[in-house]
């Protein structure tokens, strides 16, 4: 199994992508929420010119952010930089359309959109439709060597649902998908390879990988220390954000936790937020990356164990070799923006894996 980073995405983010690459990471997601974090394109340029090796991925784009042309565009750009090392990953969207005041991309919508991109990084005449008419569309002069249509750029959907690990199957893409538990996230990929069996595809001929918050305990540490709250706290805090918006009964996973309770307090301060035609505003503030005061009181130590990869580094090793043996190709942890030097502590967890 190879491993990777996540990063919400900076203007200076290549610094952890390039000390990433010298502790022998593997591939590099940057998120694609546009009013949390900087764009992807311009940060994984920045890293592309910084690095030799590790692969650089929208982690994930949403396909309403920039249209079909501009996002092969973009890729085709990003290959001339890194040749080779480009993924596009690509879902209907969580925060990054949520922050916005919308619902998820349309599957249908999406199908298309990796349509268009496809064709057009495969320099055909596409067809693509835009202001009610459709249009034939292609890259016009690639050989000129502005861009790189050359080298394939994989295509990789982050799919958590049945109906998008259909679509994943059919359409052939690599799979991501959000790790917390061992036991559930193992279960995700036996469905997801049972959609690929079912579109009559070999699960073996694609990637797939579980993307993970958490924190590197110190000998004895607590979960509910500052630092760890502070580096695992904000990924275990999107589940909550996202049952409370999403109107969602109470999340069902193996946990000691009082789920029920913390939901209760969510419940209790989505009531209040403000302006009330756009609480969304206040949920998705700071998503993935830093714990608002709500947070604070209601996510706990056992909730961020439960739904997190936190632990000391034999535990963490031993639950990164379950999902090995299980089948998963790639694994990558969240770095926290204010806590860089977390990449340091899952160089040496993986060392052993």
């Amino acid at each position: 199994m190879e491993f990777g980073i996540q990063l919400a995405t900076s203007s200076e983010a290549w610094k952890v992508v390039q000390r990433a690459e010298e502790l022998g990471f593997t591939h590099a997601w940057f998120y694609d929420t546009t009013m949390i974090c900087a764009d992807p394109f311009v940060a994984m340029a920045a890293a592309a010119m910084k690095t030799s090796k590790i692969r650089l991925a929208t982690g994930v784009l949403i396909p309403s952010n920039r249209i079909a042309p501009t996002t092969a565009c973009a890729f085709a750009s990003l290959n001339q930089l890194a040749p080779g090392r480009i993924d596009f990953g690509i879902g209907t969207g969580f925060s990054g359309r949520r922050a916005l005041g919308m619902a998820p991309v349309k599957l249908a919508d999406m199908e298309e959109y990796i349509r268009i991109v496809r064709d057009l990084l495969n320099e055909q005449i596409t067809e693509w439709e835009f202001e009610g008419k459709r249009r034939k569309v292609s890259f016009l002069n690639p050989e000129f060597g502005l861009i790189n249509t050359r080298d394939p750029v994989p295509v990789h959907i982050s799919a958590m649902g049945p109906k998008i690990r259909k679509l994943t199957a059919r359409l052939g893409a690599h799979w991501v998908t959000a790790a917390t538990d061992t036991a559930s996230t193992v279960q995700a990929l036996n469905e997801m390879n049972e959609a690929y069996r079912a579109a009559g595809k070999n699960p073996d001929d694609f990637i797939k990988t579980a993307f993970s918050g958490g924190c590197v305990l110190e000998a004895g540490e607590s979960c509910d220390s500052p630092r760890v709250r502070a580096q695992a706290g904000p990924f275990a805090a999107v589940i909550p954000h996202n049952l409370v918006e999403s109107g969602v009964g109470d999340l069902n996973m193996p946990a000691a936790s009082d789920t029920a309770s913390m939901m209760e307090g969510y419940r209790a301060a989505y009531d209040k937020y403000e302006p009330a035609d756009a609480k969304y505003l206040t949920v998705h503030r700071g998503h993935a990356m830093f714990l608002r005061p709500e947070d604070e009181a209601l996510v706990s130590g056992d909730f961020i164990r439960d739904v997190t990869f936190t632990g000391e580094v034999d535990e963490l090793r031993d639950r990164l070799r379950a999902l090995r043996d299980a089948g998963f190709d790639r694994w990558a942890v969240q770095i926290p923006e204010k806590y860089p030097e977390a990449i340091d502590d899952w160089a040496r967890v993986i060392e052993g894996v």
